[in-house]
């Protein structure tokens, strides 16, 4: 049998280990994708950790991923041999949930993780159902595709579910790797945006990105400066931080909504009373699915928004890992196969 390289944690909190495995064969409904790149995302934390529930070992992470098909099994529609694809959060969902049934796949209550509760992208070929392929546009390379099926859809999919219209005023709470994309997909749609840091180092890369008026939020109150520029519509919270969404809550505008991506298990110091008057709130968003990771990316071709990345091979796994996690990159790390 062929085989291929892996990096997989044996056991919760253990080291990446860097192995040898047989080249798999896809079942019904499968596909096989030789990866070309996986992306590496803070979500990555739940698998080298153990913090996600039942998660079995070893598992493969990386819920990032661009390849090629490789190979197709039975009963797969529409995907042949070396079609490009991605592959995201969301691996695969039941069909037969009541969230399935109402159409919202990302809340399937019985979904596959890529990278958790199924092996992920850093690997030279994995498994996928076809449920969680997305086609990637030939102006989007590999190495930008991974990142765009995570901190893409993540920033795209609830800006154009927001109900925000262009001209309307659109706040990025932190520049990272979700913010980067935030700023400059927030510019593409037409909206007035608004880069907010800590700091003035990113004023400068806010602007270029494409941002409209930047706020440091360490020289600046944050509420009072969105409601000069007449109050945002949206504030798109990025930054794992709920003492800073909170602090930005009092910048919305009459009906605005604070968006929350970044997630921090710090409760928020919310005043309830002022959410009233401006009929103002805030929810979360969960990415989306493959169809609207192909969104993503049809978009992201189409104006020119691209992640800012470095890049590590496969068997530099570790040290990519611990680059993402010392909030360090510029701001995506990537790891390569050489497929």
């Amino acid at each position: 049998m062929p085989k291929m390289r892996a990096v997989q944690v044996s056991r919760p909190g253990g080291p990446f280990e860097l192995v040898e495995r047989e080249v798999p064969e896809p079942g019904p409904r499968q596909v096989r994708v030789k990866v070309q790149a996986c992306g590496l995302c803070h979500s990555d934390v739940l698998t080298k950790e153990g913090h996600f529930p039942g998660i079995t070992y070893p598992r493969v992470p990386g819920h990032e991923v661009a390849g090629i098909i490789d190979a197709v099994g039975s009963d797969v529609p529409r995907w042949t041999p070396g079609q490009r694809v991605g592959v995201g959060w969301l691996g695969a969902y039941c069909g037969y949930c009541e969230s399935c049934r109402r159409g919202s796949f990302i809340t399937c209550a019985n979904q596959r993780v890529t990278g958790i509760t199924m092996d992920g992208g850093y690997e030279e070929f994995m498994l996928v159902s076809f449920e969680g392929l997305a086609s990637i546009p030939d102006d989007i390379r590999p190495v930008d595709a991974g990142p765009l099926m995570c901190a893409g859809i993540t920033t795209f999919n609830p800006l154009r579910n927001s109900g925000a219209r262009p001209g309307d005023t659109v706040a990025v709470l932190g520049i990272g790797g979700l913010g980067h994309l935030g700023v400059q997909f927030a510019a593409k749609m037409g909206f007035q945006t608004v880069a907010i840091a800590r700091g003035s180092d990113k004023r400068d890369l806010a602007i270029q990105l494409g941002a409209h008026h930047y706020i440091d939020s360490t020289a600046a109150d944050i509420a009072g400066e969105l409601q000069r520029l007449g109050g945002a519509r949206i504030i798109l919270a990025t930054a794992t931080s709920s003492q800073a969404m909170a602090a930005a809550m009092g910048g919305l505008a009459v009906d605005g909504r604070l968006i929350v991506l970044g997630a921090d298990f710090t409760p928020m110091a919310l005043n309830s009373a002022g959410l009233i008057g401006k009929r103002t709130g805030i929810y979360g968003w969960p990415s989306g699915s493959s169809i609207d990771s192909e969104d993503t990316m049809k978009f992201s071709a189409r104006t020119g928004v691209r992640p800012m990345i470095e890049t590590f091979p496969l068997e530099q796994a570790a040290e990519a890992y611990d680059r993402m996690m010392s909030n360090k990159a510029r701001f995506r790390v990537v790891i390569t196969t050489g497929n």
